[in-house]
């Protein structure tokens, strides 16, 4: 379970890293047209991810590379998923189906609140030691995983039909 998780999450965070890519080089993000900063700020959160993250007692993800995670930039991203994504299942799956339900594309703010819900959702399906519990965090993840690809490609990875 592990292995899959890490390798999920690689998956949608390329995903989500070739179309900002694809989005600057053509010139067709929004962001990319108010600043230059886009593909930087995606590989500076690559950076932060792939340097590894875990969970803290106090439920914080918190970066394993101390340099990181004392940049300006390090405490930034801690900042952003600690404080602006959900902590439970329940409030993950509100999360995600207030934002189907919005019918438009997802602003750059919301999108990268679900990637890092995405992060948050692995390390707790990871850490979990309940079975029922890692169960409920791994269908998170799938669920927006699923959402999100779908979000880059106008196709959902699999149907709950």
């Amino acid at each position: 379970m592990k292995i899959q998780l890490k390798i999920g999450l690689k998956v949608i965070l390329w995903l989500s890293f070739e179309q900002v890519l694809q989005e600057v080089a053509a010139g067709t993000s929004p962001i990319s047209q108010k600043t230059g900063s886009s593909v930087s700020d995606a590989n500076l959160m690559f950076e932060f991810l792939l340097g590894g993250v875990e969970i803290d007692r106090d439920n914080n993800i918190v970066l394993l590379d101390k340099e990181m995670a004392s940049m300006r930039s390090g405490r930034a991203f801690l900042s952003q998923i600690n404080d602006n994504i959900p902590r439970s299942v329940s409030s993950m799956v509100q999360m995600e189906t207030a934002l189907k339900a919005q019918r438009r594309l997802l602003t750059q703010d919301q999108f990268d609140g679900l990637v890092l819900s995405m992060v948050y959702s692995a390390q707790q399906a990871k850490h979990q030691e309940r079975k029922d519990l890692q169960e409920a965090w791994s269908e998170v993840l799938l669920q927006l995983a699923n959402f999100t690809v779908h979000e880059l490609r106008g196709s959902y990875l699999f149907s709950y039909a």
